[in-house]
């Protein structure tokens, strides 16, 4: 029997492995930790203290969605290093602080939020079923879109030179949440505007992502349920 046949015949196991993993579990702790994170972005003011803050958020939900998924235990090493490396840059920014430092922390607060949409992602795929734990990943996956571009905004206020929004000036975390999402939604009110030809590009990739992502993710899930319900009515 070929490598390709064997790796076929495993993901059958593999799948109800972790399917079995985190059936008793939810992914509504993760979107409980998300709505934390929206939350406090939205009403903690600017300082070093809350950018310190969203960054251990950032990483007790990677650690709540690596436990979800069955992917890790919660003292795992894999989560201890997570949370070791949340608490070096905290500090490091409470201690120095700084214009690059703050950029550096929105960076990598949008990487681990994009490393949890992975997370989440490949565990809703190994499941391969459509119910209540893929939708509410689904939900997951969209709130935190708006997050990660919102950090990745400020990383680009904090190390530009000119102001973020095209009226001179940065804004404030909560206002750069509010056009994010603004953005994914394709709302578009026209009161903030990106100023930057990076920041104009920056928007136009979080549109598109909010657009597809609606189009792609929900045309699979109605396209999945009713086949899951024949089964399980057929069962």
């Amino acid at each position: 029997m070929s490598s390709d046949s064997n790796f076929i015949s495993r993901r059958p196991r593999l799948r109800s492995h972790f399917a079995a993993r985190h059936a008793s579990r939810s992914f509504g702790y993760v979107l409980l930790a998300i709505g934390v994170t929206f939350v406090f972005a939205a009403t903690a003011p600017d300082a070093n203290w809350s950018t310190s803050t969203l960054v251990l958020l950032e990483s007790g939900t990677m650690i709540v969605a690596l436990w979800t998924s069955g992917l890790a235990k919660a003292g795992s090493l894999l989560n201890i290093g997570f949370l070791c490396l949340a608490v070096g840059l905290a500090t490091a920014d409470l201690i120095w602080g700084g214009a690059t430092l703050t950029g550096v922390l929105g960076i990598v607060s949008a990487l681990l939020a994009a490393a949890i949409v992975g997370v989440i992602a490949g565990s809703v795929i190994i499941q391969g079923e459509i119910n209540a734990q893929s939708v509410s990943g689904a939900i997951c996956v969209y709130l935190l879109l708006g997050i990660i571009f919102m950090y990745v905004y400020g990383a680009i206020a904090a190390l530009g030179n000119d102001g973020f929004f095209s009226s001179g000036t940065d804004g404030t975390r909560s206002l750069r949440l509010y056009f994010s999402y603004i953005t994914l939604a394709t709302v578009g009110y026209g009161d903030y505007t990106a100023n930057s030809n990076l920041g104009h590009t920056v928007s136009i990739v979080e549109a598109l992502l909010g657009q597809i992502y609606l189009v792609t993710v929900v045309a699979l899930l109605v396209a999945r349920v009713g086949p899951g319900r024949r089964r399980a009515q057929e069962e």
